[in-house]
């Protein structure tokens, strides 16, 4: 059964702390940092060590692309998905390919390493946000829509789950919520005619979201993630979304408007998250894991659509993963060259 916590651990291997709080029922995933990585064969002995403890853990990482990749050493580096976004002005079946094949090696070089899904792609657009700036594929929905549902056709090919985030819109809020609280005070129908519709235009295709810890006072008090509105109201009846919903990160400093670890989870979770984030402070997610113990386990069903199709590999030639791999890589590679 998968619970309805996400945490993480401190190293590259397991701790007999880390293998206590995996065994906890309402433990449902694991998310890798940077910190957690140093091979291919490292990662992949980590995480089959994580499934022999607990068989139905879902394993995630952040591995988007340009600035955001947490799998660098022996793995091939993206580039920010803003560059696709530049190539499309001028050469759109070209760029259209490419962000098919981005999500494809993407995807399956995390499933190699036993990563059931990577939370990909960003949906905001670039407009003020600096946190997200060329993490979005570009500046309007014309272009953010064929290049995003390209990518996450990419991701489908390698047997891996998609995760559209900041629903409903990152982009046009100039604060970075890891750090800050962002207010976005337009009203509900600019917010619907402009940022939400990457969303709405791709919903038909998305496994998963994850709402924005965005303030949108003109239309509720709480972050999108905490809110019924957004999440029961608007996702989950007015358009009809039947995906995952994972909260962000609910260490960031824009969740703590809600209180402690206990209090933001059990929030998150009543407005209609599926699963929350605790990342990078441990006391926080023994506090949230305390706060939700005696919750029902979230939607099975749903939540286990999240399980990539880990192939069985040998640890030695971990990321020897066929010709189409190396071509795409080099593909891939030289994009990326083009632009130096």
């Amino acid at each position: 059964m998968i619970g309805a916590l996400m945490l993480d651990i401190a190293g590259t291997e397991l701790t007999q702390e880390d293998i206590q709080l995996l065994q906890a029922p309402q433990v449902g995933g694991m998310i890798l940092f940077s910190r957690n990585i140093e091979s291919p064969p490292q990662v992949r002995a980590l995480t089959d060590h994580m499934r022999r403890i607990r068989p139905d853990i879902l394993i995630a990482v952040d591995q988007e692309g340009g600035r955001v990749q947490r799998l660098k050493q022996g793995f091939s580096l993206l580039p920010a998905m803003g560059r696709l976004g530049d190539l499309y002005n001028t050469q759109p079946q070209q760029a259209v390919a490419l962000a098919e094949q981005c999500g494809w090696l993407m995807a399956i070089e995390v499933l190699a390493v036993g990563i059931d899904f990577s939370f990909a792609p960003v949906l905001d657009l670039n407009d003020v946000s600096d946190v997200i700036g060329d993490r979005s594929f570009a500046q309007n929905i014309q272009d953010i829509v064929p290049l995003a549902s390209a990518f996450m056709q990419g991701m489908k090919r390698a047997g891996m789950a998609n995760t559209g985030k900041h629903f409903p819109g990152h982009g046009s809020v100039k604060a970075d919520s890891h750090v800050a609280a962002p207010v976005d005070s337009r009203s509900f129908e600019d917010i619907y005619a402009k940022d939400m519709q990457t969303f709405i235009q791709l919903m038909p295709q998305l496994d998963a979201l994850m709402p924005a810890h965005v303030i949108y006072d003109q239309i509720d008090p709480n972050p999108a993630g905490f809110s019924p509105y957004w999440i029961q109201t608007i996702l989950r009846q007015k358009l009809k979304f039947d995906g995952v919903l994972f909260s962000d990160d609910l260490t960031m400093q824009a969740a703590c408007v809600v209180g402690g670890a206990d209090a933001r989870i059990q929030a998150a979770l009543k407005a209609g998250c599926d699963m929350g984030l605790v990342c990078n402070d441990r006391s926080a997610a023994c506090t949230a894991l305390e706060g939700i113990n005696d919750l029902a386990l979230p939607n099975q069903e749903r939540l286990e659509r999240m399980r990539g199709k880990i192939p069985q590999l040998q640890l030695s030639t971990i990321l020897e993963l066929g010709d189409e791999w190396k071509k795409v890589r080099d593909t891939v590679e030289e994009f990326k060259q083009s632009f130096h």
